[in-house]
């Protein structure tokens, strides 16, 4: 099975996530490769899983003061912030028959890959059930899945650094979360990449390139025009509207 690989492109939320799902339906009519993809997020965002509500996750007024997106994924799981200069974000979209059934079984089959990509850093990663990744018992990697029509679509983050501060103002926790005791409490829970190596965001990003790549016959590549057509219009009609972010 061959593999197209689309290197780390920078893309606003609503493109993000409307390429994702472009790519999804590309694969399940057999129009394109199983897919990697690799993107980070300009301008910053943050996402809520499909089954959340914006309102009661997200700060809106603070996000548009900042000049933050805010989304809602197809994939499950919790609100996410996703900082520009803070991680790398990676997509998988690919036929089910290619995976372990189970869903915790898929997930871990997957992020084996990214810890192998944080090996080649030297950094020693673990999976913990059900989609995290930890480093000395320190959350560093969040990952989220749907199935669809065959396909199997998971994405998720690797921090680079954390911004625990700016986070909760972009959500909508309490006061008293937002104290310096609160923060300091999930800085002890959350890692990131630049805490034990002296990578660059962009060699963090060939790190996991080499991780998901290893052992696989693969091929560089990018969307078509009607991938691209399809995401631009996914982006416009869907991502960026009220009505889907807004939908709970």
């Amino acid at each position: 099975m061959k593999w197209r690989v689309i290197p780390l492109e920078i893309h606003d939320a609503y493109t993000n996530m409307g390429t994702d799902e472009a790519i999804l339906e590309h694969v399940r009519d057999g129009k394109t490769e199983p897919t990697i993809r690799f993107y980070r997020w300009k301008p910053s965002a943050v996402s809520i899983g499909t089954f959340q509500s914006m309102e009661k996750e997200v700060n809106t007024a603070r996000c548009r003061e900042l000049g933050v997106n805010y989304i809602r994924r197809i994939t499950g799981g919790g609100a996410v912030y996703h900082d520009l200069g803070g991680e790398v974000t990676y997509s998988v979209i690919a036929p089910e028959p290619l995976f372990p059934h189970g869903i915790r079984e898929s997930y871990a089959f997957i992020c084996d890959w990214i810890i192998a990509g944080l090996k080649t850093l030297g950094i020693e990663a673990s999976f913990a059930p059900i989609n995290d990744i930890l480093v000395q018992g320190k959350k560093i990697s969040g990952n989220a899945q749907t199935r669809r029509q065959g396909v199997l679509l998971q994405h998720g983050t690797v921090l680079y650094s954390t911004d625990v501060k700016r986070m909760f103002s972009l959500l909508n926790v309490s006061a008293e979360k937002i104290s310096d005791k609160m923060i300091k409490s999930v800085e002890e829970r959350v890692t990131s990449v630049s805490k034990y190596s002296s990578a660059s965001i962009e060699e963090t990003y060939e790190a996991l390139l080499k991780g998901f790549t290893k052992g696989k016959e693969y091929k560089q590549g990018s969307l078509s025009g009607e991938e691209e057509s399809r995401a631009s219009e996914l982006a416009r009609t869907v991502y960026a509207t009220d009505a889907w972010n807004f939908s709970r």
